[in-house]
């Protein structure tokens, strides 16, 4: 948008082509490629577990990952203004991927915890390495230490230094959600600074966002190749590898596997949140969509494979150092990040360093990927509101008072049943059946109504080669099947949340989850019929006026030349 009377500022695009690939090589690579994929893997079948991963890759991940970052590209609008544009009876679609979005950033607390034991890192001994501390009860077993002569027995009875640093340092653990507790001061202070630091790596919009990926895109594979080194000469690793790999054919048979193969597909490729139609609008129109979603793709991937060799080799160490199966140690979740690898690295020569090496990396994992999902939900409203928000200092105005809700909205986690809540919001508010549900939608409009044909045609236009038809083919086709299938087996299959495998939630916290996940998913119907409602005309009518695209789109080169032999054919009639 032009500047009007030097009131209204330009909306921008990326400085340069590194910027647009860094930013959401950072997104899509977050901390699911590091705590999820290689758990998911070993439990599903080991390197068995990579055939329905790669189905989902081509059926579902990769066609939408071209999708989305095309029509940002195409509209230049944010995720609610592109379906508006797009398809004004989809508009939900948009309002409940930024819904998603917002719950996401209930994820600072991660990093709030990773900040904490990266300063706890600096410390002569760390501190979830001893028994000696004041949080610690008579139960502690320093596994460091005493490896060589505990037995199972001892180890059934009692609990170790790692966990009790966690449960009883850290979160302060109450009995359960209904035992909210005291806040814990020191998180609280944690949590301060990682939203300070994300508010000052949005506020000037791609201005600010494209140079500091620079730094938080590209470190967190410096450390992860340290870590893959130093994994990798531990005695035992390669028990680890082997076990995250080995495959075990017999688990492809269970549904199960595909739909968890499924769910870690569209978390790890950032697809249906909105975030990939935020940041390609900032691409110019003529910019390779295409060729840099099939390296961002390929590059997701290979850092999920790679990590799971960096945290299972450590895994073997670990499991070779106590004499227990790996089984025993290996863990998905907050469990790997603050239990497991914290206490294998306990273990190493030179803690210290692998400890403040390993939770930077979590810390810039993390962090890419929740200031860019901020940077999407800015994105989405002001393009709504143009005239007001895209005015000298009301960007970073809005941007405070967004950071300083979100932050208001987390305080309740940094208390003693904070986890509790937590579990919730991540277990139903960012389910992977609302991301399932989303997707099923998304590829049916953009597949039928808005029409697929038409979306090649863009593509070409902007990138100057067409897709592979199996694109168009999975748009259409296998994309919403494959996501209605998953959708429906997650909800058949659902089981109620508990936490640490005895505590169950009360039913009104069963109730309050529930009512998250339907919040974004009753956005999509709901938007539809009060489209439906307030139109003028006939049902018909109605419907077929919701389904057409706004005619101020960018023309591709066919529509152009088509346009101009009608504008020919009426001119000769008329001569």
């Amino acid at each position: 948008m032009n500047r009007i009377e030097g009131q209204i500022e330009e909306r921008g695009y990326w400085g340069s082509k590194a910027e647009f690939l860094l930013a959401v090589a950072g997104n899509v690579v977050g901390l699911g490629n590091v705590w999820r994929f290689p758990y998911l893997c070993y439990r599903n079948g080991g390197g068995a577990f990579l055939i329905p991963y790669l189905v989902f890759v081509v059926t579902c991940g990769v066609p939408l990952f071209l999708l989305e970052t095309a029509m940002g590209q195409y509209t230049q609008e944010g995720p609610i203004t592109c379906w508006h544009r797009l398809c004004p009876l989809a508009g939900g679609i948009g309002y409940a991927e930024q819904l998603i979005l917002l719950y996401n950033c209930m994820y600072n607390i991660i990093l709030a915890w990773a900040l904490f034991y990266l300063i706890s890192s600096f410390n002569y001994q760390l501190p979830w390495a001893s028994c000696d501390n004041t949080w610690n009860t008579d139960d502690c077993v320093n596994l460091s230490e005493q490896n060589l002569t505990l037995n199972q027995t001892t180890l059934i009875h009692s609990t170790p230094a790692a966990i009790e640093f966690w449960e009883r340092r850290v979160l302060s653990l109450s009995g359960g959600i209904e035992e909210i507790g005291k806040i814990n001061w020191e998180i609280l202070l944690c949590l301060i600074a990682v939203w300070i630091i994300c508010y000052f790596c949005i506020w000037k919009g791609v201005k600010s966002t494209g140079k500091v990926v620079y730094f938080t895109a590209t470190f967190p594979y410096v450390m992860l190749l340290v870590l893959l080194i130093r994994g990798l000469t531990l005695p035992g690793a390669l028990k680890g590898v082997v076990f995250y790999l080995y495959p075990d054919p017999d688990r492809l048979s269970d549904p199960q596997v595909w739909m968890e193969a499924g769910t870690q597909i569209f978390f790890s490729y950032s697809v249906c949140f909105g975030s990939l139609i935020a940041l390609g609008s900032y691409n110019q129109y003529y910019n390779n969509c295409y060729r840099d979603c099939l390296w961002l793709c390929l590059l997701n991937s290979a850092t999920s494979l790679v990590a799971g060799f960096a945290v299972f080799s450590v895994l073997g160490f670990m499991a070779n150092a106590q004499g227990v199966p790996i089984e025993d140690v290996a863990e998905s979740g907050p469990g790997l990040v603050f239990i497991a690898y914290p206490q294998a690295v306990a273990m190493m020569p030179l803690p210290q360093l692998w400890a403040v090496c390993f939770f930077i990396m979590i810390i810039l994992l993390g962090l890419d990927t929740q200031f860019v999902g901020m940077e999407s939900i800015i994105t989405s409203v002001m393009d709504m509101f143009p005239m007001v928000l895209r005015r000298a200092g009301r960007r970073e105005t809005f941007i405070l008072l967004l950071c300083l809700s979100c932050f208001f909205g987390q305080l309740i986690m940094v208390t003693e049943g904070g986890m509790y809540v937590f579990q919730l919001f991540d277990n139903y508010a960012c389910n992977g059946a609302c991301i399932l549900f989303l997707s099923v939608f998304e590829s049916l409009v953009m597949g039928w109504i808005f029409g697929a044909e038409r979306m090649f045609d863009i593509i070409e236009d902007m990138t100057k080669s067409r897709p592979n038809y199996l694109f168009m083919l999975c748009w259409k086709y296998l994309t919403p099947l494959m996501s209605l299938v998953s959708f429906v087996y997650s909800v058949v299959a659902y089981k109620p949340l508990t936490f640490n495998r005895w505590y169950v939630y009360p039913d009104w916290a069963y109730a309050l989850g529930w009512l998250l996940a339907l919040s974004s998913i009753l956005l999509v119907p709901g938007w539809a019929l009060g489209r439906m409602c307030v139109g003028k005309g006939s049902l018909k009518q109605r419907w077929q006026h919701l389904c057409i695209p706004d005619t101020n789109l960018p023309l591709t080169c066919k529509q152009r030349a088509k346009t101009t032999q009608v504008e020919d054919l009426v001119r000769s009639n008329t001569n």
